[in-house]
């Protein structure tokens, strides 16, 4: 039996400002925007090279905008991805990884998968972490 993980609501409090962060700024595709009503409005995105979009919109979720923290973008170039949102407007914070002081500045010093990240947040305050897997160097 498969799961695949297809779609994740994110509460958002203007929509057509999200959807221009998440488009625009994160280079996220615009899969649908459909409004049936001024009560629904549904707007998928898909970030670049994913098979799990996001949905925003009018009437698609009771959470609060901006409570979603932690949601994961997966690359295999942190620095170069940073670059990349950085580039396009987006507020990302530098590389960090987590050692035995806790937190700490900069790429893993190994480049293990899964231990180098970048954070971010959407116009509403829905936080992100860009997190390298795959790097080759």
């Amino acid at each position: 039996m498969e799961f695949k993980l297809e779609l994740v609501v994110v509460p958002v409090s203007d929509v057509d400002r999200a959807k221009a962060f998440y488009a625009d700024k994160m280079g996220f595709a615009v899969d649908v925007d459909h409004r049936a009503s001024d009560a629904f409005r549904v707007v998928q995105l898909t970030p670049p090279g994913s098979a799990c979009s996001i949905t925003i919109g009018v009437g698609v979720s009771t959470g609060v905008p901006g409570t979603y923290q932690g949601l994961h973008l997966v690359v295999p170039d942190i620095e170069a991805a940073r670059a990349w949102l950085v580039e396009r407007g987006v507020e990302a914070s530098e590389p960090f990884h987590f050692g035995p002081a806790g937190q700490t500045t900069g790429v893993h010093p190994e480049r293990n998968d899964y231990e180098t990240f970048v954070s971010l947040s959407d116009p509403d305050g829905n936080g992100w972490l860009v997190q390298e897997v795959g790097h080759h160097t």
